[in-house]
Order: structure tokens, then sequence, then C-alpha cells
């Protein structure tokens, strides 16, 4: 019976088979696109959720309320934390359970280390000329701002310059009286006159005459200088002195501040790799002690203390020397030497008029360059900063405060209070930072300090034993890097086109400014034990004397990502010291991932600068999970209820055919039977033929085992068959032997006229409700669908965007977004077809009584069209208020506002439900064609 049903019943069968076909298939890869989709953003996510450290400990009050609010670390906190943490509170740290590194990072200043930029002028010089002067107008450009420094000069001649000497200093002046020379000494002595070229641009009025008797006064600079600020550009004034035909170079004296840290060597190796950044000499150990020189070995002629370090080769510090070069109209040659020789040497060369000759550049990473010769380095002064300020604008962006600007007295030194010669221009520019500086106790040798504050230890000298390039540390992943300050500065660049032209579409950089927004990482780094022998060494004790560690970087052992035991491993450590040190700020720092965050320098200028969001890692599984589980239900209820209408039109199809079979005997088990085995064998023959269909689009599709998910279709044909036809068959299992005669549409009780087309279409569609109902659960249950998928894709994308690790996320998981949304709305409007299908064969005879009044078929087609139209908007405007419903239900908050966009879409939805309802009507409008009256209204 059931094969001859389906031989006699071809097209029934054929398209049920269809039915159970798309929706089998279609289930079972887009099931397997989320399961792939998912697969693949916890894979991303594991690669990605592990950075250098995985806890982050620092001082109290070291987290700034814009941290503490947004959940996030600033990429430059470290810059701006000098101490706060305990020694013991370090080693205690170091020492607790599941602890696997523990990198500590004590900052304890810049120091200012003075060099030259050599700018080469040799091309603007006057061939015919024996004594000429060059001179340079330089103009500094840093960052945001750009700054005029000192005028430089360049006396270049043909006589051969000698050297004259004092107890103390030797000097290179040019020829200034022939047959000077002592033969016996091969010198010049030079009595009665002033060095040419040294200190020109001094008052040499107090300076004694040149005489190899007499010293000079020990203190004519620090009195010069001490009437002057340190920001004077003329302060910086040099002339370098030159003879012969060679190159012709121009020495600009910079000075460059240099960040000197405290490491562990051993633990940092192990936590990124120092060891093998070492590009000469050899790295610093935990054996590396502070040590004493006698006065016999000393280069200082005094016992001196010394203290290991390394020094970055990378320069960190950004800026450019623009200058233009002018060719000085000195008058008579022959005179020149004397007047340079004059204590009016300064006055006399900036009157001298200048004809520009041309322009040069020079980067100031070439100065530090030349820095990296020396071996040992003072630590006469150092300075500190604070950390960077921040505000919340109205528009939800950063803003920074402003500090003041810096005042001329940060610059003294110690002894004779002479300030630093060579102040770096940019610190007159903005200020962000708060700047202190460290003078030392001065202490000579290793006495006593008399008339200096008991029991401090006198200043060290920085021993380098080796130099290392950053750019050789093993890389992180750029979705999970963590702030790692110790070797790299924040990446900052410009947020708006004003700020991005102002930077020459290039990063902001570090630059010489200590106040400045973004600091220089440490470029210097000695040991733990190397930190008393500084911080006691300053005249006024700070909080780096109790408390020097500014941050400890944890790895913890056994954790290989953001699985459970992983976090349960990171939370038990950092549990553990939250409990130890209730007051030191503890960030779980594994699973985060780079936020970029617009930050507001001023009104002109805008950046981008990554934060680290804390936690992202976490957050993607979980919404990854809940989306994954959500799509899953959707798509097999909108699968089931769109075979459950073809089955239920099957079984309503044939209510003669069955209502006759009772009357012949059939009991209701038999019946039963009967359209579920006819749905079982078509279930089948969907399955094997889904199979093939899914193996085939699988491999297009790039699917990972294609065939083993193929496999799958055909019991997902049989279950989805069996189950959609569960209640169709019960329902027909119910229908008596008078069915057989019955009218398949209720009769109308009460007659009401109708008077256009439009209304006779809400008529027909309230004659059958059920019907009308269940056509439109379809498609309401595929609007809804769409309204809670883009919320939870929203929701999502809200809850990872904003990180990098959430955005490469987010591109990986749209495409069962899209397919699950265009299946649902797909299928429910193949629902509300079939159901208008169903009506129109039950309604056979009235539209033949139509047409047989003179009904034409454009009116039928257009009383078709307006069915489906009010179908399509009853499924469509009830599924989009169930889907807002269930949304809300979720938690509004979840989309962070976004209710209104999510309602707006979900009318768009309901309109293309609609439009696909219309555009799938041409198959009933066909069926018109197919009407005969006379054989219908003789069958009736």
């Amino acid at each position: 019976m059931i094969l001859d049903q389906l031989r006699r019943r071809r097209g029934r069968a054929l398209a049920l088979a269809a039915g159970i076909l798309v929706a089998a298939t279609s289930f079972t890869l887009l099931t397997a696109t989320v399961s792939t989709s998912r697969a693949t953003t916890v894979g991303t996510v594991r690669k990605n959720a592990r950075s250098a450290y995985d806890v982050l400990v620092r001082p109290p009050h070291a987290q700034t309320d814009v941290e503490l609010q947004s959940g996030m670390v600033a990429p430059n906190f470290l810059s701006g934390t000098f101490g706060g943490i305990t020694m013991d509170q370090y080693r205690r740290i170091r020492a607790m359970a599941g602890v696997d590194v523990a990198a500590p990072v004590a900052n304890i200043g810049y120091l200012m280390v003075a060099t030259t930029v050599s700018v080469d002028v040799s091309r603007f010089l006057d061939s015919q000329a024996s004594r000429q002067i060059l001179r340079l107008r330089p103009t500094l450009t840093a960052g945001l701002g750009t700054y005029r420094t000192s005028d430089e000069y360049v006396y270049l001649t043909r006589s051969p310059l000698t050297s004259g000497s004092s107890p103390d200093k030797v000097f290179q002046s040019d020829t200034l009286e022939k047959g000077a020379l002592d033969k016996s000494t091969q010198r010049y002595q030079l009595t009665g006159k002033y060095d040419v070229c040294f200190y020109f641009n001094r008052d040499k009025s107090e300076q004694t005459e040149f005489n190899l008797e007499l010293p000079l006064k020990p203190n004519i600079i620090a009195e010069d200088l001490r009437e002057k600020s340190p920001f004077d550009p003329d302060l910086s004034s040099l002339m370098s002195c030159q003879s012969g035909r060679g190159k012709a170079t121009i020495g600009v004296p910079v000075a460059y501040p240099v960040l000197l840290s405290a490491i562990d060597p051993a633990a940092e190796d192990r936590l990124v790799g120092l060891g093998g950044s070492v590009t000469s000499g050899r790295m610093i150990t935990e054996r590396d002690k502070p040590w004493v020189l006698s006065s016999a070995k000393s280069v200082h002629g005094q016992r001196d203390s010394y203290i290991p370090a390394m020094l970055s080769t990378r320069p960190v510090t950004a800026g450019k020397l623009t200058a233009s070069v002018e060719r000085l109209d000195i008058g008579d040659p022959a005179k020149l030497p004397s007047e340079l020789g004059n204590p009016t040497a300064d006055s006399f060369v900036r009157g001298l008029h200048g004809t520009q000759v041309g322009h040069v550049g020079v980067d100031l990473s070439k100065g530090y360059r030349k820095a990296l010769g020396e071996d040992s380095f003072d630590t006469d002064v150092y300075w500190t900063v604070g950390p960077v300020a921040y505000r919340r604008t109205a528009g939800g962006d950063l803003a920074v405060e402003a500090q003041q600007p810096q005042k001329p007295g940060l610059w003294v030194t110690n002894g004779d209070q002479q300030p630093f010669p060579y102040v770096p221009e940019e610190n007159q520019g903005k200020q962000y930072r708060k700047v202190t500086s460290h003078a030392s106790t001065n202490c000579i040798g290793l006495g006593s300090c008399d008339g200096v504050d008991s029991g401090r230890l006198p200043n060290p000298f920085v021993q380098l034993v080796g130099r290392y390039d950053t750019g050789r540390l093993p890389g992180f992943s750029p979705l999970s890097d963590a702030p790692l300050e110790t070797y790299q500065a924040p990446q900052v660049t410009g947020a708006d086109d004003a700020t991005r032209k102002a930077l020459h579409d290039k990063p902001l950089r570090p630059d010489r400014n200590l106040g400045g927004y973004v600091s220089q990482p440490p470029t210097m780094l000695t040991t733990m034990d190397s930190i008393t022998a500084l911080t006691k060494s300053r005249r006024v004790p700070s909080l780096q004397d109790k408390a020097p560690v500014s941050a400890i970087r944890i790895r913890v052992a056994g954790v290989t990502g953001v699985d459970t035991a992983s976090r349960a491993r990171v939370n038990a450590v950092a549990g553990a010291i939250r409990a130890a040190y209730p007051r030191l700020q503890v960030d779980v720092t594994v699973g985060s991932s780079p936020a970029p965050r617009t930050v507001a320098l001023n009104a002109s200028a805008h950046v981008t600068e990554r934060w680290v969001a804390k936690g992202v890692a976490l957050r993607i599984l979980r919404a990854v999970d809940t989306k994954s589980a959500v799509l899953f239900v959707l798509v097999l209820v909108v699968c089931a209820l769109f075979l459950g209408q073809a089955a239920l039109a099957s079984v309503r199809s044939r209510r003669t055919e069955i209502g006759t079979l009772r009357c012949l005997g059939w009991s209701g088990g038999e019946v039963l039977r009967l359209v579920l085995g006819e749905l079982v064998l078509i279930g089948l023959a969907a399955g094997a033929a889904g199979a093939v269909l899914a193996y085939v689009l699988g491999r297009m599709l790039g699917q990972p085992d294609a065939g083993g998910k193929s496999l799958l279709v055909l019991p997902v044909a049989l279950l989805l068959a069996t189950a959609a036809g569960l209640i169709p068959a019960w329902l027909a299992t119910r229908l008596g032997p008078m069915e057989a005669v019955r009218p398949p549409v209720t009769a109308v009780r009460r007659a009401r006229p109708v008077r256009s087309v439009a209304a006779l279409a809400v008529f027909n569609l309230l004659r059958v409700r059920g019907r009308t109902l269940l056509g439109a659960a379809g498609l309401a249950l595929g609007v809804a669908a769409f309204t809670v998928l883009l919320a939870l894709t929203l929701a999502f994308r809200g809850e990872v965007a904003g990180s990098l690790l959430g955005s490469a996320v987010v591109a990986q998981a749209r495409d069962a977004d899209y397919l699950s949304v265009a299946l649902s709305l797909l299928l429910g409007a193949a629902g509300a077809i079939d159901v208008l299908v169903l009506s129109q064969r039950e309604r056979a005879a009235d539209l033949a009584v139509l047409r047989a009044t003179g009904w034409t078929h454009r009116e039928l087609a257009l009383l078709t069209v307006y069915e489906g139209i009010g179908l399509a908007l009853l499924g469509g405007l009830s599924g989009a208020v169930a889907g807002l419903v269930a949304v809300v239900s979720l938690g509004q908050g979840l989309l962070h506002g976004r209710l209104l966009a999510v309602a707006g879409a979900a009318l768009l939805a309901t309109l293309a439900a609609t439009a696909l309802v219309c555009a799938a009507l041409t198959l009933p409008i066909r069926g018109l064609s197919r009407i005969a009256p006379a054989r219908l209204l003789a069958a009736d």
C-alpha cells in the first residue's frame, strides 16, 4: 500500500522528499559549520591566550581610576612607577606555590648621557678661503613638537691646529703667532692669549691668561651658567675647530635620557629569553655584584664604587634635526684667530652676517649609537617621572591631564649647583608627567660624607658588561600581547587626519622630554643587588629606599591557556597574593588582548594606543559556546517545524482517502503505520541523496572531515521525518469515516458581505484560523530566530569586540551566522507557501465557482497575493515581537544600548520574509490556471 501510494502520488512524495532533503542537508551542514567555526574560534583563543606573563603585580594605588572602571591595563603602566613593592614582598611572592617565574622590575631613574651628533657640512666649504666659519641653525622635530635649538659653528683653517695645556686640561687652537713653537715640547706656548674654540660661548673675562704655571679658576663655567636658564639655546652652542682640506663636520651637542632599571637576570631570561638578545660582551648574572676600585686603579683618582649593567643597542629616542647652513662674512681672515681668542668671541661670532648656502638633516639616533662606545656612566643625578593622569571625556574617550611646565631648578646637579649643560629641548614641550630630580650625596670615595645626610652612600659609576638588542627577543602573539615596557615602548598612532599629518603618518615614539606622554622603556639594565648602591646614594631619601620594586610579572606553573585547570591555577596564585598583600594591585593578564583606545593629548592631537583588556579569551569562549548552542536549537526547531508543516499538508490532502480507508475497516494503528511508513521511506531516500549532496557541498566549502559529516545526513533525515510525522500521523488516526464526505473547509455560520479582493483574502485566512496560524508560525519562527540571532551576534561582538583577539574571532565566526539567518527565513517562507498551496487545493471548488461567475485569472492571482502578504505580515510581525521579547528577557544590557537597532533589523527581516513569500507565490498562482470549473463543480 505504501509503495503503491508513493508511485501513484509521485509529485507529493517528491515534494516531501525535497523538503526533507533540504532540511536534513542544511541542518547537517550548518551545524557542521557552527562546530567548525567554534573549533576555529576556540583554537584561535587557545593559541593566543597566553602572553609573556600570566599575573601582573603592581604597587598600591598604581592602578588609575580609568583602569579600575574599564577592567584594563594601561600600556604605559610601568613608565610612571618608580618603586612601591619591597624586596621582602617580592621574595615571598617568588616562593609562593604555583609561581613558576617571578620577574621583578625596579625602575631606578633616567640618567642623562651627553654626546654629539655629527653633521657633515663639507659641501658648503669655500675652497679658496684660508679661514672660514659656518653656522648651523638647527630645528628639532620630535613627535608632535618642533623646537628651535642652539646655533652651532665650525671654524675651519688651513693652518695646523696645535694644543696648549694647563695642569688639568688640553686645548686645541689655531696658530696665533708665527715661530712660537717650543721645539723641545713640540707645543705652542700661548701666553697672553685665550683659546680659540674651547668655551667659545662662555664668558672668558675671568679666565687667567693661558700659562702653564697658572691653572684656570675652577668655577668659571658654573658661575656663568647660573645666570642662564637650562633651556637657554645659547647654553648648548659650541664651536668645532678643524684644519686641513678634509671633511668638515659640526658636532651638535645632544643628551639622551637612558632609563636604568634593575632586573633578576635569571628570571628575565626564563620569562622573555633575554640571554639570546646579547650582541656583545655578556649578559649580567645574579653573580654580578657592586664592587669597589682603589684610588690607584680608578681613572678618577679616588676610591670608586661600580655597578654592572647592560645597555640596549636599539635607539628608542625619536627626533630629527634639520638645519640651514650659513657661511659667515668674517672680514680679514688673518684677524680671525685673534677675534676668536678674545673674551668677546661669542658676541663677535653671533654678530657676523651670514649667507645661507644650503640645508642639512640628521637623525638623533646617530648620536645614541656614538654613546654606545662608552663603557662607564656617572650617576651623579638621575630623574624619575610620575604616571599619566587620565579622565573620561563626554564622548567616552580618554583625555590626558596636562602637568605644569618644568622648572629650571629641576636640572641643577650637585657639588657647585651647576645646571646640567645640555638639557634636551623637548623638555620645554607639553608636560604629561611630574618629573623629579634625585641628586647624589656627591661623596668622595667611600669615606664619610661630611655635611651630608648620615648613612648615605657615595654615588656609584655604571660599568657596562654587555650590550643587547631588543629586536632579538622572541616574539609574542600580537593578539594577546600584554604590556612589555621593559623592552618596548607602547604603540601610539594618530587617531585623526590632523594628528597623522602632524606625525607624518608615523607612530608617536618616545622623545627626550622626560615629562612627555610616551616614555622610553628601560635601555640600561642592572642587577637587583645594585639597587641599594643607587638608591642609598641620593641626597634625599625616597620611596625607592624601602620599596624599590616597580612591578612583578609572574608566570604560573602548569598553565597552557584558558582551560578550566589553567584558570584555576592562575586564580589560585592571584588569590594567594591578594590574601597576603591586600594593598598590592594584582591583575590576571592570561587571556588578555590589546584593545585600541583613543586618547586626547590636547584639543588638536588625538592618538590611538593599545590598552590591554583583561579576560577577553574567557569571555570569547563563553560567548561562542552560548551562540553555538542557540544556533543549533534554532536551526533544529525551524527544520522540524518546516517538515511538520509538510507532513501535515500531506495528511490534509488525503482526508478523503483516509476517511474511505476507515470506512473499509482500517484501524487507527494501521493508518498510523501507513503515514509514518511513507515518511520513513521518503526520509531514507532523501537522506541518501542528502548524504551525497552534503559531501559535495562540504568539500566545496572546505569543511574538514566532509565525508564523516555527510554520513550524518541519513540518520538526521530519518529522525526529522519521523519526528515531523508523529503529530500529523496521530491526527490522521483521529479522522472518522464521515471525514470522507465532509467539506475540508469549515462552513461559515453567519454570512458577511465581501466588497473587495483584499477583504476576501482576509476572510479566507480567518475561515481556517488553525491552518493560518500554522503557516504563520513557521515564518514567525524564522523571523524570531533572525531577531534573536542578530541580538546574540551583536552581543557576542559587543562582548569581545574592541580587542585584537575579539576582532579576529568575530571575523572568523560570521559565516555560520549568515547561513543560520538565511536558512531560518527560507524554511519559514517555504512553510508559509506550503500552507497557501494546501489551502488553494482544499478551496479548489470555491475558486471554480468564482471563475464560473466571471472572476478573471488576474483577480484570482491578486487574491492569492493578498493572502500571501497577510500570512507573511502576520508571521513576520509576530516573530519580530516574539524575538524582541526573547532578547529583552535575556537581558537588554547585553546589547549595550543596541535594542533599537535590533528592533529595526527585525522589521527589515519581516519585510524580507514578506518579499520572499511574494516571490514564491508564483507556484500557487500557476496552480490557478489548472482549475477546471466544470469538472470540479460536477464532482462536487
